[in-house]
């Protein structure tokens, strides 16, 4: 069976709904799986100034365990897939307090994808959206 989340994604600006500091005009997403069976998540685009932009890519494995954010010092990260069509990730401290996460819904046919994402930006300001993103054949 083929992984649902494997492929490259592109950015369906008019479905999505943005965060007031987070409006891009254009983006790319590619999941992958690497050979130990992880998720390997790089998106890149344009942001509303018409600036390239390249997000910090993003493992995804999808156990349940809670694993340390090597860059991100105090922080780590647990993620689930309750289903084939979801992925669930969530950023901690500590302490066990959430501080960001998304969920990852690809459609029944495979086609398009949509991620909820709440956390802090790298100005700390807190943010909310929910994107849509088109299978790229």
């Amino acid at each position: 069976m083929t992984d649902l989340f494997v492929g490259t994604w592109k950015l369906n600006v008019e479905r999505s709904e943005f965060d007031q500091h987070h409006r891009p005009t254009d983006g790319t997403m590619v999941i992958s799986i690497d050979a130990r069976g992880e998720y390997l998540m790089a998106a890149r685009g344009i942001n509303a100034k018409g600036e390239a932009v390249t997000e910090r890519p993003n493992r995804l494995i999808p156990d349940g365990q809670v694993r340390p954010l090597t860059d991100l010092p105090g922080l780590s990260t647990v993620t689930t897939q309750p289903d084939v069509n979801t992925i669930r990730t969530e950023a901690r401290r500590e302490d066990g307090s959430v501080v960001g996460g998304g969920t990852f819904v690809v459609s029944p046919d495979g086609r398009w994808m949509t991620a909820t994402n709440f956390g802090y930006d790298a100005q700390l300001r807190q943010f909310q959206q929910r994107t849509v993103w088109d299978r790229v054949a």
